[in-house]
């Protein structure tokens, strides 16, 4: 088949879309035209076979009409060719005029929930564009094919095919050893930045490396934090997911939000995959995994205290890094993307095939 993948909101990079899914397509035989932003030349991905690039702007805050014009050109020039189309963000599903053939929407979030979480939207008006963007999504709904990223979602959208954005476990991985803390993924307050800081001035003899984008709100605060805290911006996902191994601790440390708390971070899979002891808030499916396989400490939200605590009992006990080291890994086995990408495909082979 030949299969376009669409994004606007997403980088070129964005490891669900770039290194899980169009992988398995790719090495299932198809083709595949990804229609995405390029953010950093310096980081555009090298020409793979049976992958075809369009380049588009990217939609960020309230400057989104651009982008999403520019897409709308592109998907109905390439999707009269093409056997089945993904589109990754709700704002591309307004463009089902220009889509050609069958059609997958994949539910990366809990948009209503998201949507209360954007710092870009005045708070004033949060809670009526979540009502539009529920109704976004049951337009969608209604002229897509759904997947979702998470089982919890069917609550809201009902029984559609579940593909968990679930790591890529490495046969391999370094030893965690002390004095060096790291945070993957995006830096916003309502994923923890202010905690961060604090934890990184109280533990100077710790080096904290921050691993992803940091959002625009949030930059006033990490500007003026501790010179053990380094920020390595966004990194193309292979890069960052080497930089993680042999951390003494991973930190996922989300806020109490609606968006997380049906939700698995991915962060956390990926210490565990990684074999890097995990020091988490205590949403459910956290406290689930975490404390199941004794893989890292549950911290209470919003306590700067508790993950001092965590940290520093990890630094100390090198026994301690070992089991959660192991403990992960065991568990993060059983939630390998390779055992589970079969499962994408077969369920995007049987939208196309259903036209």
């Amino acid at each position: 088949m030949r299969i376009v993948v669409a994004t606007v909101v997403h980088d070129e990079e964005d490891a669900r879309i770039r290194h899980r899914q169009i992988p398995a397509l790719l090495a299932d035989g198809h083709e595949v035209v990804y229609v995405a932003p390029m953010v950093d030349t310096n980081t555009s991905m090298v020409e793979i076979a049976g992958l075809e690039r369009r380049v588009v702007p990217r939609a960020t805050g309230r400057r989104r009409l651009a982008a999403i014009r520019a897409a709308a050109k592109v998907l109905a020039a390439e999707t009269t060719h093409a056997d089945l189309t993904i589109v990754h963000d709700p704002e591309l599903t307004l463009l089902d005029r220009w889509i050609h053939g069958p059609r997958i929407f994949d539910v990366h979030e809990d948009l209503p929930a998201q949507v209360v979480d954007k710092d870009w939207i005045p708070e004033t008006i949060r809670q009526v564009v979540a009502q539009l963007a529920a109704r976004l999504e049951g337009r969608a709904a209604k002229r897509f094919s759904l997947l979702l990223a998470e089982d919890s979602y069917r609550d809201r959208l009902g029984s559609h095919p579940v593909v968990l954005n679930l790591p890529v476990v490495p046969p391999r991985c370094s030893p965690s050893e002390r004095g060096r803390a790291v945070h993957l993924g995006r830096l916003s307050f309502s994923r923890g930045v202010e905690v961060l800081v604090e934890v990184a001035e109280r533990l100077p003899a710790i080096v904290f490396e921050s691993i992803g984008p940091v959002d625009d709100a949030a930059l006033s605060v990490v500007a003026s934090s501790s010179p053990n805290l380094t920020l390595a911006g966004r990194v193309p996902n292979p890069e960052a997911l080497s930089l993680i191994g042999g951390a003494t601790a991973g930190l996922a440390l989300l806020g109490d939000r609606p968006n997380y708390r049906g939700s698995m971070p991915t962060k956390v899979l990926e210490y565990m995959a990684h074999g890097v002891p995990v020091v988490a808030t205590p949403l459910p499916a956290v406290v689930d995994l975490v404390e199941r396989s004794g893989a890292g400490i549950v911290v209470p939200f919003d306590d700067p205290s508790a993950v001092v605590e965590a940290i520093t009992h990890l630094d100390g006990d090198d026994g301690l890094r070992g089991r959660c080291s192991a403990a992960g890994r065991r568990l993060a086995a059983s939630y390998n993307w390779t055992v589970h990408a079969p499962r994408f495909v077969e369920a995007c082979r049987a939208v196309a095939e259903a036209g």
